[in-house]
């Protein structure tokens, strides 16, 4: 169970990754809706895991995770930066499978609709 300390953390790493992936200017990050779905913290705030997701292009969600995965030095040092700590956590990016299954799910629902 997350302490409150771990999910204050997450969520302004949270809020600070957002503006921090808004500002990169790698092309693999372009055409598409990237999400930071959620971010976990460890309990020795060592590593976090940020899980995001890629709407409107076709494998966006693999060359998002490539690209911020390239960048994860400079996204740790703007973090720590911005967030005045002394050590950011080390970032592992994951892609979340959940937001594909829900489109899928609904295009399924659609289909039955329309029969």
């Amino acid at each position: 169970m997350a302490t409150n300390k771990q999910a204050r953390l997450s969520e302004d790493i949270k809020k600070e990754l957002i503006d921090v992936i808004k500002a990169l200017k790698d092309p693999r990050l372009e055409g598409g809706l990237l999400t930071v779905m959620h971010v976990d913290v460890t309990p020795d705030l060592d590593v976090a895991k940020v899980y995001i997701s890629v709407i409107g292009k076709e494998n966006g969600t693999i060359e998002a995770v490539e690209a911020l995965t390239h960048a994860t030095g400079h996204i740790r040092t703007e973090i720590s930066k911005r967030m005045h700590i002394r050590k950011a956590p080390a970032f592992r990016f994951i892609e979340d499978a959940g937001s594909a299954h829900a489109t899928r799910i609904n295009e399924i629902l659609g289909e039955l609709k329309s029969e």
